[in-house]
């Protein structure tokens, strides 16, 4: 099949698994509740408000890079266009790691431990399932000019 047609995934996953994700960990809190130290809250507070505001700006900031490059947003689409710039000069997958950031910040604010290990078991399900995925589609229809984006910047941070 030509390499411009070849969707990376055949439904746009990522959020619905961080979704899943969360709920599974606010259910996880209801029924068996884990403390975060009481006498470090305020440096939890304080770290998980950063993450949050970074998650915000990480976010919007990749998706409206995408639109103004006229590229798909959706992991379910093909890319049109390699976009190397804005936040993903920095880290390939800036949404995905927005949304990790923003399961873990909000454990910190929260202090629900089972959102910091959600963030973390589903950044390594995104990385393992998802991101292998739709690099194999980039390669493929990027080519070398891909695989020099992929040797320069990381795939998380």
């Amino acid at each position: 099949m030509n390499a411009y047609r070849v969707r990376p995934l055949s439904f746009p996953w990522t959020p619905f698994v961080y979704i899943a994700a969360i709920l599974i960990a606010v259910g996880l809190d209801r029924l068996f509740p884990l403390e975060l130290l009481d006498g470090w809250y305020l440096t939890f507070l304080a770290i998980g408000s950063v993450f949050l505001a970074v998650s915000v700006w990480l976010g919007f900031s990749g998706f409206r890079k995408l639109y103004k490059c006229g590229t798909a947003m959706l992991s379910s689409s093909a890319a049109t266009r390699l976009v190397t710039s804005g936040p993903y000069r920095f880290t390939r997958n800036p949404v995905y790691l927005a949304y990790t950031l923003a399961t873990l910040g909000a454990g910190m604010v929260t202090g629900n431990a089972w959102l910091i290990a959600a963030a973390i078991v589903t950044a390594g399900i995104t990385h393992a399932w998802i991101i292998r995925r739709e690099e194999k589609h980039l390669l493929a229809r990027f080519g070398f000019e891909f695989e020099k984006y992929r040797r320069r910047t990381r795939a998380w941070i």
